[in-house]
């Protein structure tokens, strides 16, 4: 069973204390870790300058009747799934797809949160990282992580879960969606929404030179400068236009990102 005094050692040896962090976790790629989710982010609260993660809200969205063309959104269909969806509140869990690590995060006293009714980030020391995010510009916080030369962390993940990697996307100027998402005022429009994340391990070799790695029990946790995420991603893309999209005959999303680049 891993201990807290191993997840604080770890973590110490990539010397992010001063850094501003995102970060991405499986807790379950671990193994047994005692404290569980609660030890792990106090782990890395205490070995960090500032961490952020994702705490989106999926449940929150609804699909009008018709949209934007070309949106990887069969609109009539989406209707069944309306009556489902919840308005967001700041105090709404992460989707259970984000995991229980930042879940333990947004519930900390000193957490800040995001009021992006589907694409949130809760932090703890980056008030004002958090506080770069709107609705048209949903990854503005890692932007901000980058800008300050913050660092990327992936726990037990892989490039699939990097969010940076959308961030990048959208400065290469990739095709960007369309969503909407219940709130307790209505229902608003989420600019910005980003493409599909099934291809983004295929990033792996380019950026293992940049990459610290450490085996902590089970898993492999991965750090990496932000901006360097960012350039590696627009350069492939910039190389070939098709770059870390999926080969899933299914996925509107990569479908629509191919269908744009015919115009």
């Amino acid at each position: 069973m891993l201990q807290y005094n191993d997840l604080i050692l770890a973590f110490q040896e990539l010397k992010l204390h001063d850094k501003l962090v995102i970060a991405h976790a499986s807790l379950r790629a671990f193994g047994e870790v005692a404290g569980g989710a609660d030890a792990m982010v106090t782990a890395l609260m205490y070995t960090t300058g500032g961490i952020i993660m994702p705490t989106h809200t999926y449940k929150t969205m609804v699909t009008p009747v018709s949209g934007p063309a070309n949106n990887a959104v069969n609109y009539a269909r989406a209707q069944q799934w309306n009556r489902l969806a919840e308005p967001f509140h700041p105090a709404m869990p992460a989707d259970v797809m984000m995991g229980v690590v930042p879940e333990n995060l947004r519930q900390r006293p000193q957490a800040k949160r995001s009021i992006h009714p589907i694409l949130s980030f809760a932090g703890v020391n980056a008030a004002k990282i958090i506080q770069a995010q709107t609705l048209d510009n949903p990854f503005g916080p890692i932007m901000e992580v980058a800008n300050a030369d913050g660092w990327l962390l992936l726990l037990g993940v892989d490039h699939t879960a990097n969010t940076s990697i959308h961030l990048a996307e959208k400065l290469a100027k990739r095709k960007q969606f369309t969503r909407w998402a219940l709130t307790e005022k209505g229902t608003v429009t989420c600019n910005g929404f980003p493409g599909c994340s099934a291809g983004f391990e295929a990033l792996e070799q380019a950026l293992r030179p940049h990459t610290l790695a450490r085996q902590v029990g089970n898993a492999t946790i991965k750090a990496l400068p932000v901006r360097t995420v960012i350039v590696t991603v627009m350069e492939a893309i910039k190389k070939n236009p098709l770059a870390l999209l999926c080969e899933r005959a299914d996925c509107e999303r990569c479908a629509a990102v191919r269908e744009g680049l015919k115009s």
